[in-house]
Formats: structure tokens, C-alpha cells, sequence
């Protein structure tokens, strides 16, 4: 604007926008401090930092009540370079502050309330025009859409499922408010700050005024829905607890009182417990500080686990050079050509200090092992989830039989003791070679699946946050190519179990490995629908492949005292209780609020009917009686529609 002095704002501070002297004010005063996530890929705070010099400001945040949605009034402000604490501290302080006299806790729902929530409390200290009511207790908590986003942990600590006094309702109230608000964005970006204000002030006050035309028929669906699930909660809380011991019960009944008192790290009584299981660095530590076997061979562990690791590398190195063009550039092909020189001369190392460990046997055989096409992916393929195997192969690998004279260094297969099986190993006496082995190919198993977990997960969130919602070719064409590198390390990791899962079935052909080391299917590589098509049908029968819930020595479900199924089933319990005592305050909230909504109508009835009796100017008293006749039909109605209905205080 070429003259500022004339924008001239006639409500600055009167609606729902802040008072922008008094706000501009406080971020002159607060420490701009650069906060990085530390839970999960939250761009919201990671943005924050992001230079937006042309921009007076780069969108808005606002606070509303979770309940309702109803816009709390002085508490919507502009952001400058992104979402910033010291931006929502002062929108969070003002709501609190509005009616609040006789509140002594609030439940603050926020994306990222696992970091805000750190250092609020000393932001409102160093903030001089930060105040909150004295003795308010702030219980930060997640909404539930936001929350799939998160690091585990936050889920106990700040799932509303667990927060007493929420009630049963997803708390992502603003998700729907700001939808009507994209529609009039592009034309507020062109107007000037006063008159832009005052455009947002008169659409949230509609907002606002639509929520409270539709209270009573928002309040009779809600209380019918919360009976409803509450009598089914109830059932199926009481018939889990009917099966179970009761001193575990009462034991797990204690627990979590005494964690919903104290809550933090308290309420990690929610998930799933057990030991994690032993990595590949673990077991090769743990075998080297064994005492040497009987037949002095110093250095086994070593050789064994450079034969894995060449193994690894060789997989690494396959879809490497097929994904290569034919013929390949001079550079590509000298880079090959190294690469294939360094393989070979630690394959001819490896054998040639295998002699010692094998008893005279020839270790020098060559042969093709087979490598799954799928996982060996070319540029051009599409990152969708796609067929990784036939229907009738779980993509085990399997070595053949011939050799195969000349074969590149990363055809070549190199002898382990797996090759010859365990009761050719144990015919020869090579009973260390079968042990160590085994203990070192469970190592390289249990590394595999923590490492596939990891990456399908960052994988299902980059569909969700980056590529579902990607707002150009360019923005698209990025996220494709973060999620072919995550494709390929998923590829890679399973690979590598397939190798580890053949040999140690090779090494110990026993029912409860195989049952333990399961093969990877097709589809237990695809995309979480749980975070990116949230609102899915047919979740009730779904679930998680088996190697998701498998956690350590106990992945064998276990009946005995201490088990994973008696941890399964205080999981189950604990949710199971959850969900009843949640459903039980949604139902008593409804209740309260019906009766509350009337009494709220009939206060505004009788104000505006002792106003009409003390005005003396026939214009103001017309409007009084028009408003006293505006609110009798809102109780005469709310009256009638929640006739019969049980409302708390009545």
C-alpha cells in the first residue's frame, strides 16, 4: 500500500483477530528461537524457519473450541516465516484467557503439542505480554488425525484416548473450519491488512453464528451416537474382563490410574512391551567375547561375517548395474568395472581364509544365485505399490545347483556353511560353522526387519504428506524420487531377509524358526492405509503384516505368565478401558450440554426482555423485542426437540 497511515482499521482487536499493535508489540519482545522437530516430520515447525521477507504474512492460526468449533474471540493471528510457538503461545494465551475465571484445567489440542508444549511454559515466563489465569494446569494433547504422524511414544503421553475428560471425538475441529475459509484466502491476499481483518472477523463470526443455529440437532445426533457406542464399548469391555485373571486386572486397573495421575512417561504402560530383538553388531559381539570353540578356530566370527556382509554387497551391487543403460558410457562402465574388481578380490580373500575353517572342503565353487526381477527396478518404473512376487512365491531365494564358469563378481556366490545344510555340517563336524553362522544369519534377520519397518513407514508417510498433496509437476516429481530411494532400500532389506531367512532355515530347519522368520509377501510391502487414506471403509478386519508386531525373543505368542499374549492382552484391556470411560464422558457431556444450551438460551431470552422494558427510543426497543422474540423461538424449540431426552441437572 502506497499509504499506510490511511488503512485505518475501525474493529482492530474487537473480533476474533488480535489487537496487531499489541501483537506486533509481543514478537518484538520474544526470543525468535529456531525450533527444529525432534519427533517426526513435521513441516509445519521444520517450515517455520523459512525466510518469507515479501510477505506480510504467510497465513493465520486461530484457536477454537474442540467441542464446538466455535472461533474463540482475540485469539486469530498472522504468521510471518511459517508456524511459530511465539505466534500460537500468544493465540493459545488469549483464548485461555477469554471466560476462564473459574476453569482450573484445559485441554490444549495441537499437530505438534509433543514439542510445543516443552518449553511453553518458559515462553510465557520470558513473555511480557503473555498471561495466563493463576493456577490453570494446561493438559497438551495431539488430535488423532495429526497424531499417525508422530513418534510412537507420543501416543500413550498425548492420544486423547487417554486424556480424562475428552470425551470420544477426534478434536480436529479446525481441519473443517479452515475449508471455508480457502474459498475467500485468494481474494483477501490482495487487500490491505485492516480490511482484510475485518473480512475474516465478519466470516468467523457467521461461522460461529451457524454453530450455535445448529446446536440442538448437533447435540441430539451426538448424544444418540454416544449411547450407542458406549452400550458397545461397554459389552466388549465387560466381556474381555470376564476371561481375564482379576488380580492381573486389579494390577493393570492400579497401573493405569496411577498413570493417568501422574501422566508423562507414566502413561507408556500402553504399549506393547517385550525385549528388542538382537541386531546383527549384537550377536556378532556377544559370540566374539565367547570363549574359543574346541577346535581353535580363532577368527571364525570374522570370516562368517565378512561372508555376509559380501553377500549384502552383492545384492547392493545387482540392481545397481541392471538399472544401468545398454551399452553403458565409458565413465558408468569404468565405475562398474572397480567396483567389480574390489567384489572379486574380496570373494577370492574371503575363500582362500575359509580353507582353514572347512576341513579340506572345496569352497571355490561359482554359481548364479537368483535374484527377484521385482526388486531390481528401473528408472522409469512408477512408485505405486505393485506385484513384488507371483501368487505361489513367498520370494525365498534359492541357489541352483550348476556352476557357471565366468560369471561377474556380483553373480558369483560364495560358500557359507548354509550351502551344504545342516546335516551335511553336522556329518563333517562342523558343528561350529553351524552354530555361529545360524546366531549371526538371525542377527542379520532381525536387522533386516527393523530397518524395513523404518522405511516402509517414512514410505507411507512421503505418499501421505508430499505426494498425495503435491501442488506442482516439480514438487511432484522431487517426492517421486524420495520415494524411489525408499523403495530401494526397502528392496534391498528384503533381500538381504530373504538370504538370512534361507540360510538360517537351512541352518536350523525347525518348525518355530520358520514360524518365527515368516516369508515377506506382496502385500506386506504396501502403503499403510492407516495414514494415508485415513477414513478408509473395511478397517475392522484389517491388520498388520506379522513382522510389525514381532518384538524380540517373545515373538512366539506366549500363554504363560510374562508372555506377549498376556501383554497382548493388557494392551487390549487398557484400550478396552479406554475407549469405554471415554464413550461414558461423551455421553455425560451431551447430557450436561443439552440442558446447559437451553439455560444459555433462555439467559439471552430474558436479557433482551429486560432490556426491551428499559428502553425508552422506539428504534432500540424494537430491536429488542425483535431479539427477545429471536431467542424465546430458540428455546421454545430446543425445548421441544430435546423433550423426553435425559439431561444432566434436571
Amino acid at each position: 500500500m502506497n499509504k499506510p497511515e490511511l488503512d485505518v482499521a475501525l474493529s482492530d482487536g474487537k473480533g476474533y483477530m488480535v489487537a496487531e499493535v499489541h501483537y506486533q508489540s509481543h514478537l518484538q519482545q520474544s526470543l525468535d528461537s529456531k525450533e527444529r522437530s525432534t519427533c517426526s516430520n513435521h513441516r509445519a515447525i521444520n517450515a517455520a524457519n523459512i525466510n518469507k521477507s515479501n510477505l506480510q504474512s504467510s497465513g493465520i492460526g486461530a484457536t477454537a473450541c474442540a467441542q464446538h468449533g466455535c472461533f474463540i474471540p482475540h485469539s486469530v493471528m498472522d504468521f510471518q516465516k511459517g508456524e511459530r510457538y511465539m505466534n500460537t503461545d500468544y493465540s493459545i494465551c488469549n483464548a485461555l484467557g477469554y471466560h476462564s475465571e473459574s476453569i482450573t484445567k484445559a485441554l490444549v489440542i495441537y499437530d505438534v503439542g509433543c514439542q510445543w508444549s516443552v518449553n511453553f511454559e518458559s515462553g510465557v515466563k520470558n513473555g511480557p505480554s503473555l498471561l495466563l489465569p493463576p493456577a490453570l494446569e494446561i493438559v497438551p494433547a495431539v488430535g488423532k488425525f495429526h497424531l499417525a504422524a508422530h513418534k510412537l511414544s507420543c501416543f500413550p503421553r498425548y492420544s486423547l484416548n487417554f486424556i480424562k475428560g475428552a470425551g470420544h471425538l477426534d478434536r480436529e475441529i479446525l481441519e473443517t473450519l479452515w475449508a471455508p475459509f480457502n474459498k475467500i484466502s485468494p481474494t483477501a491476499r490482495s487487500m490491505t491488512q485492516a480490511h482484510r481483518q475485518e473480512v475474516y472477523d465478519d466470516h468467523m463470526r457467521d461461522s460461529n453464528w451457524k454453530k450455535l443455529v445448529g446446536m440442538v440437532p448437533s447435540l441430539l445426533k451426538k448424544y444418540k451416537t454416544s449411547n450407542k457406542c458406549l452400550e458397545e464399548m461397554n459389552q466388549a469391555y465387560e466381556q474381555l474382563t470376564a476371561v481375564l485373571d482379576p488380580d492381573k486386572v486389579a494390577q493393570w486397573e492400579s497401573n493405569a490410574l496411577r498413570a493417568g495421575a501422574d501422566r508423562g512417561e507414566a502413561l507408556d504402560i500402553s504399549l506393547l512391551k517385550g525385549d528388542k530383538a538382537p541386531t546383527f553388531h549384537e550377536l556378532w559381539l556377544q559370540l566374539t567375547k565367547n570363549p574359543k570353540s574346541p577346535s581353535g578356530n580363532v577368527g571364525l566370527v570374522a570370516w562368517l561375517a565378512e561372508g555376509i556382509s559380501i553377500e549384502d554387497s552383492q545384492d547392493q551391487l545387482r540392481p545397481e548395474i541392471q538399472q544401468l543403460p545398454n551399452p553403458m558410457s565409458t565413465r558408468q562402465e569404468v565405475k562398474t568395472t572397480e567396483k567389480r574388481q574390489r567384489l572379486s578380490s574380496r570373494i577370492e580373500k574371503f575363500h582362500s581364509n575359509g580353507q582353514a575353517f572347512c576341513k579340506g572342503l572345496d569352497i571355490n565353487g561359482t554359481f548364479t544365485p537368483q535374484d527377484d526381477p521385482a526388486l531390481c527396478g528401473t528408472d522409469e518404473e512408477e512408485h505405486e505399490d505393485r506385484e513384488f512376487w507371483d501368487d505361489d512365491d513367498e520370494g525365498d531365494w534359492e541357489a541352483p545347483d550348476e556352476e557357471v564358469e565366468g560369471l561377474a563378481s556380483e553373480l558369483m556366490s560364495i560358500w557359507m556353511p548354509y550351502s551344504i545344510g545342516a546335516a551335511k555340517l553336522t556329518e563333517l563336524g562342523l558343528h561350529d560353522l553351524l552354530k555361529e553362522e545360524r546366531e549371526l544369519r538371525i542377527g542379520q534377520a532381525n536387522d533386516c526387519l527393523d530397518q524395513l519397518r523404518t522405511d516402509l513407514g517414512n514410505k507411507a508417510m512421503l505418499y501421505q504428506q508430499n505426494f498425495r498433496t503435491a501442488n506442482s509437476t516439480r514438487e511432484g516429481t522431487r517426492t517421486k524420487k524420495e520415494i524411489q530411494k525408499v523403495v530401494a532400500r526397502v528392496n534391498k532389506h528384503v533381500r538381504s531377509y530373504q538370504r538370512a531367512r534361507w540360510a538360517i532355515l537351512r541352518l536350523d530347519p525347525d518348525a518355530n524358526m520358520a514360524g518365527k522368520y515368516q516369508g515377506i509377501l506382496a502385500e506386506d510391502l504396501a502403503v499403510s492405509k492407516d495414514v494415508t487414506e485415513e477414513n478408509r471403509f473395511g478397517q475392522g478386519t484389517s491388520k498388520l503384516p506379522w513382522f510389525w508386531v514381532m518384538d524380540g525373543e517373545k515373538s512366539q505368542l506366549d500363554v504363560e505368565a510374562g508372555g506377549l499374549m498376556e501383554e497382548f492382552y493388557r494392551i487390549s484391556w487398557l484400550k478396552a478401558r479406554a475407549r469405554r470411560d471415554r464413550w461414558k464422558e461423551e455421553v455425560s457431556l451431551a447430557r450436561h450440554e443439552m440442558l446447559w444450551t437451553v439455560l444459555w438460551f433462555e439467559y439471552h431470552k430474558n436479557m433482551w426482555e429486560e432490556r426491551a422494558l428499559q428502553l425508552m427510543e422506539p428504534g432500540k426497543e424494537a430491536y429488542a423485542k425483535k431479539q427477545m422474540g429471536l431467542w424465546s423461538d430458540f428455546t421454545n424449540k430446543a425445548w421441544l426437540m430435546l423433550q423426553g431426552k435425559q439431561m444432566d441437572g434436571i
